[in-house]
């Protein structure tokens, strides 16, 4: 008779056990989608950013390391800043036609396949890209420390 009950017991923690993971593991693949939500959101964000040549918003999302590459060379945050700020590039609308998400630990990297409509230099441009954003996570908010932007054909696929 002990035996049994001890057997039911045991039973009844296995499985109780067993549910706990299985809701872990949901909490945890919920927590990720939302995070990847999070991160696409704030990506559309930083694209209207851009487009508004909204430098204060820009600042704060870039991370002070942060680096640039375009097509015509790579740079930092301050210079960034201050060609969106005068217009040498002005990202007037991108038309994001994909986006792909990976967490790994507290970095978030992003890529959009993206139709970039720009006026570079006073001239208008309008180029297909894969842009590959990465983010990390510092306390409650999200840093850009990469943003690198690919020239590519319009039938580009990003493999998810």
């Amino acid at each position: 008779m002990k035996a049994s009950i001890l057997t039911l017991c045991l039973l009844v923690l296995i499985v109780m056990g067993g549910r706990a993971q299985q809701k872990m593991a949901s909490s945890s693949a919920k927590n990720r989608m939302n995070t990847e939500q999070e991160i696409i959101q704030l990506s559309k964000d930083k694209w209207w950013w851009m487009a508004d040549k909204n430098v204060v918003k820009l600042a704060s999302l870039f991370h002070d390391k942060a680096k640039f590459v375009h097509m015509s060379g790579s740079w930092k945050k301050d210079r960034e800043l201050d060609i969106i700020k005068t217009g040498s590039i002005w990202y007037k609308k991108a038309d994001v036609h994909d986006v792909a998400v990976e967490i790994i630990d507290d970095v978030a990297i992003l890529w959009n396949r993206i139709t970039l409509t720009a006026v570079v230099r006073g001239s208008d441009a309008v180029n297909e890209f894969t842009v590959t954003e990465v983010y990390k996570k510092q306390r409650n908010s999200w840093k850009l420390l990469a943003l690198t932007f690919s020239s590519v054909r319009d039938t580009h696929k990003i493999e998810h």
